[in-house]
């Protein structure tokens, strides 16, 4: 019979407690390197045997806070949970390198949960700015059980359970101590006279007015080059890989099915389901791994810095530019990040907002787009930080009409922590980006993908009046995306993705050929499928600019419905892009037929 034990795992954001749950409890809880990146409570289990028992441990890992005192949801649902729950004990995990700092946070948890253990995490960086920490004299000045780890490095984790168990199944619960924080720390911390100067050089660098900004983009161009010119290479192995798949199928099941069994089967689900994977898996295979190792070398948080003065001239929150970059992975957890911001005000702007970033389902298209238009791998990286730049200034633009309009008030202040910048571990971010990303979201994507090319495949093989019905929706709207520079079959791509973004670019070429059998065989050369339907280089500007800007998502949608309980706020999160997209679209139109 194992006892059972129920701990929560608290502390400042940016010390590590993602890490520290993930390696006790095995599961992979992403980590963040800004505040307020776990927005609600993750819970897993670890069984420990200490002194003759076995004890089963759930340990539930509360969202970031600075106090007690809460002024975002997530800090409040935290201290709620810390007053209310039924927890045997509290594990408040610190930032050894800034000790003094989360020792306030244990001071005041010490009041409502005497059975606290302070587990000191990143150790190892901490020796390397030469902070050493006493064990036993912090353990005296605060009177709490001391753990010392690195929890990425796997060290102290073992003690940290012991402590877990012994503090838990402790007779005596122990009073609690009024220690200073500061003094605390003063007394057990041992360090060179300016610990962070190096990261303030750095900071002078990257966070500068003059620099910051610039710098940003190069990096941005970085990222995107390498993605551009790295997925070229697997897309060719992994189409040789899919036609070798699709062959074998055929061949084996062609003989044994009707012919519209057979077709909705491969022609319908199994065609889309390879095309969204052909598309999305190369780009994302590049993206993610270095988009994380950003993100965990600590500069995304420099870039929300850089970016907080544009977001406070617009009238809104400077966190909302943390909520742009949640964006690019996916909306909807741009949209539930959201929550960090206080104001209930610019809250709304942030959420209303968070579509005009594109999110990782949308990049599939652009590129192809680009690769249309003939540009090189350097050209397309310019063009895709040019893209980059114009969604941070559409969003600058629509938050500023929201707060000047509809949601007009008071600005806000907040307070942005810098973490450490600190060397990512290049394996670990490898595969937590292809696991916890890469896969994840590939697989959401063929989860939609498999209906989608099913409805899509009846549409083209149900005739009506002599047409299919593909074609008479095609024609229906053939006007409306030919006055915006495009034409019915992408109008029509776009609406009928409208599960997941991933869609638009396979059901886009779902039109290629004559809607006859096999239609939706997988078509290697994006470029010649997209010469054949008569598309030029204003249809490929247009595309990209409307898959930039237009409704997000039924899943980000259900999300802003969920997150602002109204249909009104939803409506809006909707018509806003979509009717800029549009707009901009038929402008480029106008103008390019005045020289076309």
């Amino acid at each position: 019979m194992r006892d059972k034990i129920r701990a929560a795992l608290c502390g400042n954001p940016n010390v590590g407690k993602s890490t520290v749950f993930n390696s006790l409890t095995g599961m992979r809880q992403h980590t963040g390197n800004w505040a307020g990146k776990t927005v609600g409570c993750a819970e897993g289990h670890f069984s420990h045997q200490k002194d003759g028992g076995e004890f089963e441990v759930t340990l539930i890992d509360l969202p970031g806070q600075y106090s007690l005192s809460a002024h975002s949801p997530e800090e409040k649902e935290a201290a709620d949970f810390l007053a209310n729950g039924e927890i045997d004990c509290a594990v408040c995990v610190c930032d050894a390198t800034v000790l003094s700092r989360n020792l306030i946070l244990v001071r005041q948890i010490y009041d409502i949960c005497p059975r606290v253990i302070i587990c000191v995490n990143l150790i190892d960086e901490a020796k390397k700015k030469g902070i050493s920490i006493d064990k036993q004299v912090l353990e005296r000045e605060t009177g709490c059980p001391v753990v010392l780890c690195a929890a990425r490095r796997g060290i102290g984790l073992c003690e940290l359970k012991d402590a877990i168990v012994s503090i838990s199944t402790a007779d005596e619960v122990p009073s609690p101590k009024k220690f200073d924080p500061k003094n605390a720390a003063s007394l057990s911390v041992t360090s060179p006279p300016d610990p962070t100067a190096a990261d303030r050089k750095i900071d002078k660098i990257l966070s500068s007015k003059v620099s910051g900004i610039p710098i940003m983009l190069a990096l941005v161009a970085v990222v995107f080059y390498l993605t551009l010119s790295l997925s070229s290479y697997i897309s060719e192995y992994l189409e040789m890989f899919l036609d070798f798949i699709s062959l074998n199928l055929n061949t084996f099941f062609r003989p044994h099915l009707p012919d519209f069994f057979y077709g909705a089967i491969f022609d319908g689900i199994i065609a889309t389901v390879f095309r969204v994977i052909a598309v999305m898996l190369p780009p994302m295979a590049i993206f993610f791994p270095l988009f994380t190792l950003l993100e965990d070398l600590g500069f995304l948080p420099r870039v929300a810095f850089n970016l907080d003065r544009c977001f406070a001239c617009c009238g809104s929150c400077g966190k909302q530019s943390l909520t742009m970059l949640m964006g690019l992975g996916c909306n909807s957890a741009g949209v539930v990040g959201c929550r960090i911001i206080d104001s209930p005000r610019e809250r709304l702007i942030a959420v209303i907002t968070n579509s005009l970033v594109p999110c990782n389902g949308r990049f599939p298209m652009i590129i192809a787009m680009l690769s249309c238009m003939g540009l090189s791998s350097v050209s397309a990286s310019a063009a895709m930080v040019l893209i980059f730049f114009v969604c941070i200034a559409v969003t600058l633009l629509a938050s500023k009409f929201l707060s000047s309009t509809i949601l007009k008030g008071e600005n806000s202040s907040f307070t942005l922590e810098l973490p450490p910048y600190r060397v990512p571990q290049i394996w670990r971010v490898i595969v937590r980006s292809v696991f916890d990303r890469t896969i994840f979201v590939l697989g959401r994507a063929v989860s939609v993908s498999a209906p989608a090319g099913l409805v899509l495949w009846l549409t083209m093989t149900t005739n009506i009046g002599g047409e299919s019905i593909y074609s008479h929706l095609v024609s229906l709207l053939d006007p409306i995306g030919r006055f915006a520079g495009m034409d019915g079959r992408l109008l029509l791509a776009f609406i009928m993705a409208a599960p997941a973004a991933e869609l638009a670019l396979p059901l886009a070429l779902a039109g290629v050929g004559d809607g006859g059998a096999g239609f939706l065989e997988f078509t290697s050369d994006i470029t010649s499928a997209f010469l054949q339907m008569g598309w030029n280089t204003v249809t490929a500007v247009c595309v990209i600019i409307f898959t930039l800007f237009h409704f997000p998502c039924l899943t980000t949608l259900l999300t802003i419905k969920k997150e602002t309980g109204s249909m009104k706020y939803t409506v809006i999160s909707a018509a806003l892009p979509t009717i800029i997209g549009y707009s901009m679209c038929v402008l480029v139109s106008l103008v390019s037929s005045l020289f076309i």
